[in-house]
């Protein structure tokens, strides 16, 4: 079965504020790993010495676009091999490839990224929104930056939420890719004034525990929480969220 991780996204104000000591609190609530999104200008040294003091291992590193062109790449996995972090996440696309031509002009670019990152010892991969599911004709952006990139090199990070919002089933494109996904970002989902919005895990509509079933189906690697609205502190929600998977896995 999977590990527990989160997106440290989640807590981000308390990550932006103390970003060590948010470290701490994560691994004290019984999160396996957590994914990172931004070190703030933290030195590698210092981070991969809190984590071997909390036991807490890397669940990946959301890495802005514009960071995994040549010499920044090189920095950036330079930085995570230190803190012993080998999965490397695109978060999103910049609009400007959000079009047929744009989502094959990044899958080569991916193809490139990937290749380097893969000679180095990293995986890397792509998290998706929901306007991936935008159709072109007869096929999405989804499918074209997937099918226009080798299964070697570019892995996915499955966002369920966003899938869904999209109107698809999270089910069907793990079952489609399988082997692809090694990152499965875990957030419920609700309706409020009319617009669908995330929740603390078993809040919401989403079934949760077939979705992990199907993660294990296929060896993915990586459960990993993402919450972006909230009704209270994040890290109560970040809490009540581990304590729903560790439940749920049965840890």
């Amino acid at each position: 079965m999977g590990k527990i991780g989160i997106q440290l996204y989640s807590v981000r104000q308390a990550a932006s504020k103390n970003f060590l000591q948010t470290v701490r609190d994560i691994a004290d609530m019984g999160y396996e790993g957590i994914q990172f999104a931004g070190f703030f200008d933290t030195p590698s040294s210092e981070l991969k010495k809190v984590m071997d003091e909390k036991k807490i291992a890397a669940a990946g590193a959301h890495i802005p676009f514009h960071m995994l062109e040549d010499k920044q790449l090189a920095q950036t996995l330079q930085y995570n091999e230190e803190i012993g972090n080998f999965f490397i996440i695109c978060p999103a696309l910049p609009e400007e490839y959000r079009s047929a031509d744009g989502y094959k002009r990044a899958a080569e670019r991916f193809n490139r990224i990937g290749e380097i990152c893969k000679k180095e010892g990293f995986t890397f991969g792509y998290h998706n929104h929901h306007f991936e599911f935008e159709r072109f004709h007869d096929t999405t952006g989804f499918e074209l930056l997937f099918e226009n990139t080798d299964s070697d090199l570019v892995k996915m990070e499955l966002d369920c939420f966003w899938v869904t919002y999209a109107g698809l089933i999270p089910e069907d494109l793990m079952e489609k890719y399988q082997n692809r996904i090694v990152s499965l970002h875990v957030k419920d989902m609700t309706v409020k004034e009319g617009k669908k919005i995330s929740t603390e895990l078993g809040n919401g509509t989403l079934d949760i525990k077939g979705m992990l079933e199907i993660g294990d189906k296929f060896g993915v690697e990586w459960f990993t929480v993402e919450q972006e609205h909230y009704d209270q502190d994040p890290m109560v929600s970040a809490k009540i969220n581990a304590d729903y998977l560790i439940q749920l896995l049965d840890r």
